[in-house]
């Protein structure tokens, strides 16, 4: 799709600086507002600004003082894997601790 807007000389200055892209400022504008909004997913964000990681993308939202969506289902989650792994790890390094040394 393509869409052509039209800016007034006086604002140019204001809305790209330092020599940016206009294109890349109205796309990663787009990209951050419907981010905001709960319109568009991380990764509708990375596959819009051509982000290969969601890495980028959450480098992209921090700079831009946007906030991941990140529920209490999300961090009962995140809590349950972690608590999962560090089981893990403390049965297997109780285990090595157990082998007779070689």
């Amino acid at each position: 799709m393509t869409i052509t807007v039209e800016l007034p000389d006086a604002l140019q200055g204001l809305v790209f600086a330092n020599g940016q892209e206009p294109a890349r400022v109205v796309l990663e504008a787009i990209a951050l507002e419907g981010y905001r909004a709960e319109r568009l997913t991380e990764s509708d964000v990375r596959r819009l600004l051509g982000f290969e990681t969601r890495m980028e993308v959450h480098e992209f939202l921090k700079e831009h003082g946007a906030f991941m969506h990140y529920t209490l289902e999300d961090l009962r989650h995140d809590s349950t894997v972690a608590l999962q792994v560090a089981q893990r790890v403390q049965s297997q390094r109780q285990v090595a601790s157990k082998r007779p040394a070689e």
